[in-house]
């Protein structure tokens, strides 16, 4: 097992070269559109995401969401940026239809109505599930290419946890990812697909769209790991993702890419992929097969970012007086930034309950339940007022029903823009996080500003996998609790159906895949 290390994981390249320089033949100033639509959806978690989950930007906020694009900037200024609509939420369950529909649809007529366009970046993350379908972004990315025509060049950016179909691969031109889990390099990567993208429109090709294209080479890899094993501050993950800027920086290349996969939907597409780009389709083919066979080699070996335990042999060692503190218990089992609907109550019943953890001297807080009725309750007993709510298990019951809290109000904030109207309970030693909307707490202020300081408190249980940066530096131990919800980290008691044959480790054999690279270009 992985013991906590407070190392700093390596970052992947700074990205701010000097943009391409305008060739003979090249597009001084192209007319560039952007849309998209961005979330992680479980299959597994009951929660349906609508229009309270997004957040949607047009016009001049969607431009000022990527400062790469602030005027005076190098990209910025290189061309004539149209943005048109981009839909992102937190992750979460499967996106109601009709409202998929709507957003795909306004961004078709958008492009309609203000193109045409010379390029488009299309800015997605890969792990979008929609009721009824099975590959929501090759959907968009189909219709998008239709509304755009042949002549277009896009682009697209996607997180390492999203599934490249090769429907996806066929309606783009250049296609990336995140290259850190955490991705510390999101925007980074955002930057170098629109970078990518005006390189190819700079360069001497004159009026020929087709020579603009460089061709991709895609190798599916059939395994399907969670996020928690295949950190890259760990290995193998971070030797192999190493190998990733190093391919795309040879002659004849323009990217590499590695994706994980998103282990909590149940769908033909959701594995590991690998796409090298570029114009070289020798090369691009046989590095685009070296990695995946990396990938395929290392299935093994990888593991989790944190040692492993059940909640009760994790809390057991929390509540160890040599323990360091403050010691963090990731409750993984409902993270919503991986698609759990936030509500699953299992954990903190545990918590409320437990005769060792009311015997201690520990003070121990969870982070976070959502029910915005049981927020009302404590609003109404006020700070300092007796409470006696039932709270959670609205959305997702599967485990345990809501979960009686009885104590007192400790404190009240309102205001958050995420979680709206936030209360904490105290019941014994548990300080229970109330929100009247989903939110993951990701950051030292998240607790400091609802009065929890964690200097404070011993033992901290949020619903994540992986430590975010703040929470992993703060953290003087950590377990990752295997615990039940929609984004159940022990994959093989979820009951996927529909994943492609022969996927490990829900097919494990040693039988060798061809992982062969399918060059495609357009």
């Amino acid at each position: 097992m992985t013991s906590l290390s407070h190392t700093a994981p390596e970052q992947s390249e700074v990205w701010c070269p000097a943009l391409a320089p305008l060739h003979s033949g090249g597009l001084a100033r192209p007319r560039i559109g952007i849309a998209g639509i961005s979330i992680e959806s479980s299959t597994f978690s009951p929660h349906i995401s609508g229009t309270e989950a997004f957040t949607v930007r047009r016009g001049g906020t969607l431009r000022a969401y990527y400062p790469f694009l602030d005027e005076g900037r190098d990209l910025g200024e290189a061309a004539d940026w149209v943005p048109l609509m981009h839909a992102r939420s937190l992750p979460g369950g499967a996106v109601d239809p009709e409202l998929y529909a709507a957003f795909r649809d306004e961004i078709i007529d958008s492009i309609h109505r203000e193109g045409p366009f010379d390029a488009f970046y299309l800015d997605i993350h890969g792990a979008m599930s929609v009721v009824g379908m099975e590959d929501a972004e090759g959907d968009l990315a189909r219709h998008v290419r239709d509304a755009l025509g042949d002549d277009t060049l896009v682009s697209t950016s996607m997180d390492l946890h999203g599934n490249v179909s090769f429907e996806l691969l066929s309606a783009v031109d250049l296609i990336t990812c995140y290259r850190m889990a955490p991705h510390e390099d999101a925007m980074n990567t955002k930057e170098r697909a629109v970078f990518n993208l005006l390189t190819r429109l700079r360069a001497s090709t004159g009026a020929d769209v087709q020579a603009r294209r460089p061709a991709k080479a895609w190798v599916p890899v059939p395994v399907l790991l969670p996020g928690e094993k295949t950190s890259t501050r760990i290995e193998p993950a971070r030797s192999i993702y190493a190998e990733v800027p190093q391919v795309a920086a040879l002659d004849g290349v323009v990217d590499a890419a590695i994706w994980v996969g998103y282990a909590w939907a149940d769908e033909p597409r959701c594995q590991a992929y690998v796409v090298v780009t570029g114009d070289d389709e020798e090369l691009i083919g046989r590095e685009a097969e070296r990695l995946a066979r990396l990938y395929w080699d290392a299935r093994h070996e990888f593991e989790f970012v944190a040692e492993t335990a059940t909640l009760a042999d994790g809390l057991a060692a929390a509540l160890d007086p040599e323990a360091p503190r403050p010691y963090f218990l990731s409750d993984t089992g409902d993270n919503p930034t991986a698609g759990g609907a936030g509500d699953v109550t299992w954990t903190l019943q545990q918590l409320v309950t437990s005769p060792e953890l009311a015997a201690g001297p520990f003070r121990l807080v969870h982070a976070s339940i959502f029910d915005a009725g049981a927020v009302d309750a404590a609003v109404a007993a006020g700070v300092g007022g007796e409470i006696d709510v039932e709270a959670g298990a609205r959305v997702d019951a599967n485990a345990h029903g809501p979960v009686r809290l009885q104590g007192t109000v400790f404190s009240i904030t309102e205001g958050d823009p995420v979680a709206g109207t936030q209360a904490v309970v105290q019941s014994g030693n548990v300080f229970a996080i109330l929100t009247e909307r989903r939110k993951p707490f990701h950051h030292i202020g998240d607790f400091t500003k609802l009065g929890l300081d964690p200097a404070s408190f011993d033992i901290f249980v949020v619903k994540i996998g992986y430590l975010e940066p703040e929470l992993y530096d703060a953290a003087a131990g950590w377990k990752l609790a295997l615990t039940p919800g929609g984004v159940d980290q022990d994959l093989l008691r979820l009951g996927h159906s529909h994943l492609a044959d022969g996927v490990f480790p829900f097919t494990d054999t040693d039988t060798q895949p061809a992982l062969s690279a399918v060059v495609h270009r357009r």
